[in-house]
């Protein structure tokens, strides 16, 4: 049963992720995640103070499933289907992180220097949390959704929009991991 420590080849998963799109579409619903904290919001009562969160959420409610079954499903992934959960990195990717001072490096599934309790003991780290959560907030918004939604289900639906807002994340991320990484940390 080693095969059920392993992560799923593309064959497996890639069609599983398809037949879920092809339900949605038959269903007439659209995947992403950043809906589901808008919903979220909405039925906490954010409408009471802000307009985009004021609309019926209750038809939504299947997506806050999505959002549950995914939490659910990565609890299950990692502690019992997880044989080791820190990923294989390459040694010269460790060693130049551990130069940068992320000493957990290959030990740790995340850097405990970012993601540890110790992290918000520092407040460039803080600060940092509070304005790339603001940068994903308001990027999710202005580009009308986040990258599990177009990716997945406005590539699916061959949007243009999507194929744009794809290449703005991945090219996003490498400007932020080649280039403005190195000098924050």
């Amino acid at each position: 049963m080693r095969w059920i420590y392993e992560p799923w080849p593309w064959y497996v998963s890639g069609p599983l992720i398809a037949a879920t799109m092809a339900a949605l579409l038959f269903a007439g619903k659209n995947f992403g995640m950043s809906s589901n904290l808008r919903t979220v919001c909405a039925a906490l009562g954010a409408g009471k103070s802000c307009d985009f969160f004021s609309f019926d959420w209750r038809g939504q409610r299947w997506n806050l499933l999505v959002m549950a079954g995914a939490v659910i499903g990565g609890f299950i992934a990692m502690h019992f289907l997880s044989d080791h959960p820190v990923p294989d990195i390459n040694p010269e990717v460790i060693e130049q992180l551990r130069r940068q001072g992320f000493t957990s490096a290959g030990t740790a599934y995340l850097p405990d220097e970012l993601f540890g309790m110790g992290a918000f003991s520092s407040v460039k780290t803080i600060a940092l949390l509070l304005i790339g959560g603001f940068f994903v907030g308001f990027g999710s918004r202005y580009a009308g959704g986040c990258t599990s939604g177009h990716a997945i289900s406005g590539l699916s639906n061959l949007q243009l929009p999507s194929l744009i807002a794809v290449l703005g994340f991945f090219i996003g991320g490498l400007v932020m991991v080649h280039l403005l990484f190195p000098i924050l940390f």
